[in-house]
């Protein structure tokens, strides 16, 4: 029977728990509604246009002589971020102005796009076997790390792309534009710090943060191109450059930048804004929640076994 009580006040505990995360999460739903009706916003599985889209974030840039020119926009140039947010895909599409291919399996022009997420300081450091614990011996400390890097093309960008061009415009992970910060707390070589870098690159690879496709990029007409590049559930929100580049014959035609942006909506923003922007408060909100928790569950316990 005791036993039974037992079991009876912790279920009611959870109970209580969750119904008064419910009643948090309906407020700040309510707090964050605008006068606009109410709609339904699910995760699609590839992000759609939104409506607010700014002319600003657009730059076209066309080479002297050149007489195509690329023209491309995103499938969604803002991505809602909620708690049901486990990434998107969004879909890069474009035209050549002029287009003098015949067909699209010619081969006439190729296409090379980069998406790239906010840059940001990041930390690399090696662990070594010392007596049997495994231990932090070395690091490195990078700033302007991508937190996202993507690359689609018609084909391998070394085929399309001269090294000195590559290098110049941060294009493939070998010239990503990161460099080592001032003031290493490790004397590093130069040895150790391209160690480091293809170590960041290689592990950003297994979380899916760095992506390439060498064949991702196809014309599905004279003129007209398209691509996908995947967001993963981690990719960090903010926004994005995404650079669209013609070439022919190794040289630049035209390029044409857009930007999208990764921004938290409902009420994971006004959790954000509140985390942040008033941490204080914040982290005793939730020392007080917990505190009350426990006091809830203890005197349920002591009244279930009384």
């Amino acid at each position: 029977m005791a036993h039974r009580r037992k079991l009876k006040a912790f279920l009611a505990v959870l109970g209580l728990l969750a119904c008064m995360g419910v009643l948090v999460s309906i407020a700040l739903e309510a707090a964050a509604q605008t006068p606009t009706p109410q709609r339904k916003r699910p995760v699609p599985n590839v992000a759609k246009e939104a409506p607010h889209g700014r002319a600003e974030d657009v730059k076209r840039e066309q080479q002297p002589g050149a007489k195509e020119s690329v023209q491309a926009d995103v499938s969604a140039r803002n991505v809602a971020v909620t708690s049901s947010f486990n990434g998107t895909e969004i879909v890069i599409f474009g035209a050549v102005d002029g287009s003098q291919q015949p067909s699209a399996e010619s081969g006439y022009y190729d296409v090379v796009i980069v998406v790239e997420g906010v840059p940001g300081r990041l930390v690399a450091r090696r662990k070594n076997n010392i007596a049997g614990l495994w231990l932090n011996t070395s690091a490195a400390l990078f700033d302007l790390v991508p937190s996202y890097y993507a690359i689609a093309s018609t084909r391998p960008v070394e085929e399309i792309v001269p090294e000195d061009y590559r290098a110049l415009h941060g294009i493939g992970f070998r010239h990503l534009r990161f460099r080592p910060a001032v003031g290493q707390q490790y004397a590093l070589s130069t040895e150790d710090l391209n160690e480091f870098r293809d170590a960041v690159v290689r592990l950003k690879q297994k979380q899916g943060l760095y992506v390439r496709d060498n064949f991702g990029v196809a014309f599905i007409g004279r003129s007209l191109f398209r691509a996908s590049i995947v967001l993963p559930a981690n990719v960090t929100v903010g926004p994005f450059e995404t650079r669209v580049m013609l070439f022919r014959d190794e040289k630049l035609l035209s390029q044409y930048s857009v930007r999208l942006t990764l921004e938290r909506e409902g009420a994971e923003r006004y959790l954000h804004v509140f985390a942040f922007s008033y941490p204080t408060l914040y982290g005793l909100a939730t020392v007080l929640i917990a505190v009350g928790a426990g006091l809830l569950a203890s005197a349920l316990f002591r009244k279930a076994n009384g």
